[in-house]
């Protein structure tokens, strides 16, 4: 049922875990999110520790068909440049209406090391709401409260 919570009226997968995000200078690619029946989807990438000279950025890439990877194309202006200085911040894309059904995000890792906490995706602007809400990602688990009293947790 749809209490108004924020969980309730958006859907979050990990789309990347923090392991792929180890140090290192390789590309991190997001699994596939697919936007069916969602409008919006807005990719979070926290960063940890980047070495001093690091060459990184991220991008949006779209496909029609997720059967295979090389049919992922860019999303125009969707790349951002991480800074060596950006350590222990946050980077996103948020993408309103994709011109294909599927997305990834990349994280381009040159040069020098970069960490980077997993990449969360977080679709939005369902098309219909269920009546049961919505089934979040593997791995993403919670509660909602409202005007709980206080005590004991």
């Amino acid at each position: 049922m749809n209490h108004g919570y924020l969980l309730d009226n958006v859907k979050v997968t990990i789309a990347s875990n923090t392991t792929a995000g180890a140090a290192g200078a390789t590309t991190i690619t997001s699994s596939a999110i697919d936007m069916a029946g969602y409008d919006g989807c807005c990719f979070l990438v926290p960063l940890g520790t980047i070495v001093s000279g690091s060459v990184s950025s991220i991008k949006v890439q779209q496909s029609d068909d997720d059967a295979a990877s090389d049919d992922y194309t860019d999303v125009l202006d969707s790349a951002i440049t991480i800074a060596d200085t950006d350590d222990d911040k946050l980077k996103y894309v948020d993408i309103l209406r994709p011109g294909k059904r599927y997305l990834k995000l990349l994280v381009l890792r040159t040069v020098q090391n970069l960490t980077a906490g997993g990449i969360l995706a977080i679709q939005y602007q369902k098309r219909m709401k269920p009546q049961a809400g919505i089934t979040h990602g593997t791995g993403v688990a919670g509660e909602s409260w409202t005007s709980k009293a206080e005590g004991t947790a």
